[in-house]
């Protein structure tokens, strides 16, 4: 699985990062960070989890 964000999109709400934090990060300057574009299988259902629930649909999975 590659893990990448549309920043564009992305209005850096958190949300994924309630989710999982191992891979999302909104930092104190306000902005998302992508801390690894290819997670581990067993991050896989809460990668999944969180672009289900992105409101911007900002988080792109591929295969």
């Amino acid at each position: 699985m590659k893990v990448s964000v549309n920043f564009d999109r992305c209005s850096s709400n958190a949300v994924c990062m309630g989710i999982a934090p191992e891979v999302f990060d909104v930092r104190d300057d306000g902005y998302l960070y992508l801390l690894t574009d290819e997670p581990g299988a067993e991050l896989e259902l809460a990668v999944r989890q969180a672009a289900a629930v992105c409101p911007n649909g900002a988080i792109i999975i591929e295969e």
